[in-house]
């Protein structure tokens, strides 16, 4: 009895729960099914209208809006633009981009940074030191013989450069002998310590001993110093250069021992122990949360990553520990989820609303010029524009000749007639200016057929006549070609999101949207 009596009162918990769960973030509106919490629509409207009011008017004309972009979406899931690989490809790669911020400590990245700047700065590593060095490059497997030679053939360089009271013996030393020739920053944790231990003892203008480095023997000349930059500027090359020199930043370091606690890492020492003694093991090496990490497991990505067995294993630990964590992201962090949820939309809109009307309005050309046929008054000018030829020509003869041949021809043929039949000979008879003039574009059809200021005469061909007519709008639809598409695809949109209305099943909780932004 006593069991049904806690059974009933779990469930009762469960269902108080949920329920306030429901009235804290509602259902505002279902479209074909899909549940959209206010949550959603809120954020939505903030990210779109960050500096708006929430009067009824906005909220009410944004509620179309969103409707209306939720119907397309659905509209791509329909075509399948959501599972082409394209598509899936630049989801993952923002996805990637996002999650760096989510896979690492923040705070112990920055305080680990600090920390190295502080030192930096209290030390005598600070700022950077510009050098130039002479260098010869020494390989891993260099013979003793070679070793003894180049070090003697630098004892011998270093000897010289001691007795030049110039200076200039070093450049020319560098141009002959070293393998790298050009000056260069150093800063703290740029190069090999060996390196860096030089570099920053060193004064302007002083030159070292020859030393050894992992790359080779170098004799180093500091040429300038600069002062340590404000921690700011320089906090993102310190983290960098730490990930780099210790292969995983302090952050991710960090991040990784709290999920370990947070998921229950339990490590297996009878599997590592067999591991790391064999080399291989079917064992279970470790378990995270609900899943355990098998020998197979981890020979997998052993393949890939060749280096000793505990490094591996440390890898393999590190990398199991942020995998499992980024399989959760989206339950874990809202924030995380609902990035992710509108880039994917807003990814889908953009590729449907290319492909229903980006696409169709400015290469449907029967459907271009149909649209301009039936809305052809939408296009006439506020004021009478030209349609036809301006003629500068030598005679007064000649130019009603040209108007008169001209005038049996199409319009299209024009400029040709007159290159073959009056300028054909060394000496040409006319010069030509055809297309569509508004008030303004021509002095000349202003003068003529606009009754604006007279024209000065054109040297050489003084006469001037015009042949053509006034038109309150195009003749043509390639004449508006880029108003026209705008209209088009206008006309498009409307076309499409009443099919989508049509069909699509919107219901809309009004009492819940009079609540949106009151909390």
């Amino acid at each position: 009895m006593m069991f049904m009596v806690r059974l009933f009162f779990t469930f009762t918990l469960l269902w108080f729960g949920l329920a306030a769960s429901a009235q804290h973030d509602p259902v505002l509106m279902r479209i074909n099914g899909k549940e959209i919490l206010r949550s959603e629509f809120e954020r939505a409207y903030h990210n779109d209208n960050p500096s708006a009011n929430a009067d009824r008017k906005a909220l009410n004309n944004y509620v179309d809006l969103f409707v209306n972009s939720k119907l397309k979406v659905a509209a791509a899931e329909a075509a399948g633009i959501d599972t082409t690989r394209a598509f899936r490809e630049e989801l993952d790669d923002y996805r990637r981009q996002l999650l760096k911020s989510y896979l690492t400590d923040e705070e112990a990245a920055e305080r680990a940074a600090r920390q190295s700047y502080d030192k930096m700065k209290s030390g005598q590593r600070t700022g950077q030191v510009r050098v130039q060095h002479i260098f010869k490059y020494l390989p891993q497997n260099v013979t003793s013989h070679a070793l003894r030679e180049a070090e003697s053939r630098m004892d011998s360089i270093y000897a010289a450069l001691r007795q030049d009271g110039t200076g200039t013996r070093f450049d020319a030393c560098v141009k002959l002998f070293s393998d790298e020739k050009e000056p260069f920053w150093v800063s703290r944790l740029q190069t090999p310590v060996e390196f860096e231990d030089v570099a920053f003892g060193l004064k302007a203008g002083e030159i070292s001993r020859p030393f050894f480095t992992p790359q080779g023997i170098h004799i180093v000349k500091v040429l300038e110093q600069k002062e340590l930059p404000p921690f700011e500027e320089v906090k993102s090359d310190i983290i960098r250069r730490q990930t780099h020199r210790y292969e995983m930043d302090k952050g991710t370091q960090a991040l990784v021992g709290k999920l370990k606690e947070e998921y229950h890492y339990t490590p297996d020492k009878a599997g590592i122990d067999e591991l790391v003694s064999k080399g291989s093991t079917t064992r279970t090496l470790f378990t995270l949360g609900d899943k355990a990490y098998t020998g197979k497991d981890f020979a997998r990505f052993a393949a890939a990553h060749p280096e000793g067995v505990r490094r591996q294993l440390d890898g393999f630990i590190t990398k199991s520990v942020l995998d499992y964590e980024n399989t959760r992201l989206e339950q874990k962090y809202p924030e995380f989820r609902q990035l992710v949820q509108e880039h994917r939309d807003a990814l889908l809109l953009a590729e449907i609303t290319k492909r229903e009307m980006g696409e169709r309005s400015a290469s449907d050309e029967a459907g271009l010029k149909a649209y301009f046929e039936a809305h052809r008054s939408d296009y006439h000018w506020e004021k009478p524009r030209y349609r036809g030829i301006v003629l500068h020509c030598v005679t007064k003869r000649v130019a009603k000749q040209v108007r008169k041949f001209l005038k049996q021809l199409p319009e299209d043929e024009w400029m040709d007639a007159i290159r073959l039949t009056f300028n054909a000979g060394s000496e040409p008879k006319v010069q030509a200016e055809q297309g569509l003039f508004a008030p303004g574009d021509n002095a000349y059809v202003d003068d003529l057929v606009f009754k604006g200021k007279d024209a000065a005469p054109v040297l050489s061909f003084p006469f001037t006549a015009v042949l053509g007519e006034k038109q309150k709008g195009p003749n043509e639809y390639q004449e508006v070609r880029r108003q026209l598409a705008a209209d088009y695809q206008n006309h498009l949109e409307k076309s499409w999101m009443a099919k989508l209305r049509a069909a699509g099943k919107v219901e809309i909780d009004q009492e819940v949207l009079k609540t949106v932004n009151n909390q």
